[in-house]
């Protein structure tokens, strides 16, 4: 097995299988066809990681965004109680369409809770382990932005998911591998002891994980980065710069910690291969990406160190005196 080997096999593991992105597809499709046929509502836009090809293995949730009419809403946009508004009107109306017991447009969701945002709308089982929920937010389009509310402020933000899913394409347009190698990187970060939500890492994957080289040395350079730029003391913040640090509470300290692991058995790994000892470089990716990535072969695995062979001691045509 070769270091692209294992990469092409982890990918396998890293990504949903194809039955479970058509399933999210459909109920995402499922929202935005029945939103679509209502009178206030002018767009509803698909977000989320499953907008940017950028989704890892379990699908947790598809998110989509009702952008309604100002005009049907003139209330809406401003502070206080209209945030709440917008996500009980938006809850309603996900039970009038789609409701499990009485929906008019399909009855499919048994359960609708909103949250700081959006409607989190169960289709599973809440209590089903492996469900995924579709998450629908309201939303008001203003200046380019979407204007969004916010229950726990009592107040309306801007934000600009589009710009992140049109840079995710452009680098994925360089680089046909980038949106499969951010799904390593979430994949690595979800193996973490510490919190590090996975839009953390699609926003460092943005400015530091590179497009011109193969996928090892991308990773390889994406750690070195990362690492550095975190232990500069900087924050990870919304890349449209609109909505501040995409995770204010996380853990920093334990952020950099895990970066400097990776990094450091990405550099021997990377060191590795370069010197021909491919089992050696699969064993240090295995040091970064835990147990599911793949094992080097047993014949590679431990290398034994070089051994000169027991041979006759040479004969010399020495001179004779």
């Amino acid at each position: 097995m070769s270091v692209t080997d294992a990469f092409n096999t982890f990918q396998e593991v890293v990504n949903a299988d194809i039955t479970s992105v058509r399933e999210a597809r459909a109920r995402r499709d499922l929202f935005k066809n029945a939103f679509g046929a209502e009178d206030d509502v002018k767009e509803v836009v698909a977000s989320g990681s499953l907008a940017r090809g950028t989704h890892k293995d379990p699908i947790h949730d598809v998110d989509v965004i009702v952008v309604f009419d100002q005009d049907a809403h003139p209330d809406w946009g401003t502070p206080g109680d209209s945030a709440a508004d917008a996500l009980n009107y938006t809850r309603e109306r996900v039970n009038t369409l789609l409701g499990s017991t009485n929906g008019t447009y399909d009855k499919a969701v048994r359960l609708a809770r909103w949250r700081n945002h959006a409607v989190k709308c169960f289709l599973d089982d809440p209590d089903d382990p492996n469900a995924f929920t579709v998450d629908a937010m309201p939303a008001l389009r203003r200046d380019g932005k979407l204007l969004i509310p916010e229950a726990l402020s009592e107040d309306w933000v801007s934000c600009d998911p589009e710009f992140l899913i049109a840079e995710v394409a452009k680098r994925h347009a360089a680089w046909n591998k980038f949106a499969g190698t951010v799904r390593m990187l979430k994949w690595w970060a979800a193996e973490q002891d510490t919190k590090i939500k996975s839009l953390v890492m699609e926003v460092l994957a943005l400015d530091f994980l590179p497009t011109d080289v193969n996928q090892p040395a991308a990773i390889k350079q994406f750690f070195v980065s990362a690492c550095y730029y975190i232990e500069g003391g900087n924050e990870v913040v919304d890349p449209a710069y609109l909505c501040g640090p995409i995770q204010p509470d996380v853990d920093y300290g334990e952020l950099v910690e895990c970066l400097r692991a990776a990094r450091d058995n990405a550099i021997k790994a990377f060191q590795a291969q370069a010197n021909n000892d491919t089992g050696s470089a699969i064993k240090y990716w295995g040091e970064v990406f835990g147990d599911d990535f793949p094992k080097p072969p047993a014949s590679t695995a431990n290398p034994a160190p070089a051994i000169l062979p027991a041979t006759p001691r040479p004969v010399k045509d020495t001179p004779q005196g």
